[in-house]
């Protein structure tokens, strides 16, 4: 799955990592917590982490993240609650934090920035709903060959 945000260029990550914090996640803890108000964009420097929902008794691993890619942006996009958790998966997991509030405030000053950062997330989430689109047709098809 493809979560990079591959159209910014190397002046805009430079805009983005001067506002950013790196943050050390270790095996088990949880980067973003399922259901907690989300101030942050997440993107991951070393190390893997998982997309997990909760469910009433156990969780599903819905993706795997690993270097360069980003988590925390439907909170981000909906100034809301994060939609799952996500779980560090390595010894150590590196992660460049950045408030909303600072990006936002990139964005306002470098407006294409934003044209470039807003493109590359709606193709990341293209591809997500491609890949569950996918799984669910695959799923149904299993379902209906076990009738």
């Amino acid at each position: 799955m493809a979560n990079r945000l591959q159209y910014l260029s190397a002046n805009d990550w430079n805009l983005i990592k001067a506002k950013s914090v790196r943050r050390t996640f270790k095996l088990g803890e949880e980067i973003i917590q399922q259901g907690a108000l989300s101030e942050s964009i997440f993107i991951i420097h070393r190390g893997e982490a998982s997309v997990e929902l909760a469910g009433t008794s156990s969780r599903a691993i819905v993706a795997t993240l690993g270097a360069e890619d980003i988590c925390g942006d439907i909170a981000f996009l909906e100034r809301g609650r994060a939609t799952a958790a996500v779980v560090a998966k390595d010894a150590e997991v590196e992660v460049d934090e950045i408030s909303a509030h600072e990006l936002r405030e990139i964005f306002e000053a470098f407006p294409r920035l934003a044209s470039r950062f807003y493109l590359s997330l709606a193709l990341i989430l293209a591809q997500r709903l491609k890949d569950t689109s996918r799984e669910l047709a695959r799923e149904m098809a299993l379902r209906d060959r076990s009738r």
